[in-house]
């Protein structure tokens, strides 16, 4: 008779998703590594002698990479956890305790 009950879910540390921090702090890290690399792209466009195609190929990096750099830290990983409201349900069927009146 044991054969047809469910197995329990057994839920491990392991398997736990990274809290909302931990995610935004992978999310900033990756921001600034690409702009760093924008900002680097932008010097060796204006400082550094390069000939035309490659000085276009870091004008292009220092104009595009912002847009990428955004769309990346604004973007939620996927195993991020899901955004929680701490707003139980209203009862509607019940006035609260601090709420009632007199004679009511």
């Amino acid at each position: 008779m044991k054969g047809w009950r469910r197995k329990p879910d057994v839920h491990r540390v392991t398997d736990a998703k990274p809290s909302l921090s931990a995610d935004i702090h992978k999310r900033e890290i990756s921001y600034l590594i690409k702009m760093g690399i924008r900002t680097i792209c932008l010097i060796l466009a204006v400082v550094v002698p390069l000939p035309w195609p490659y000085r276009l190929l870091f004008i292009a990096g220092a104009v595009f990479l912002p847009y990428i750099a955004v769309i990346g830290a604004n973007e939620r990983g996927k195993d991020a956890p899901a955004p929680t409201f701490d707003s139980p349900a209203a009862n509607q069927s019940e006035i609260p305790h601090h709420r009632r009146e007199i004679g009511s």
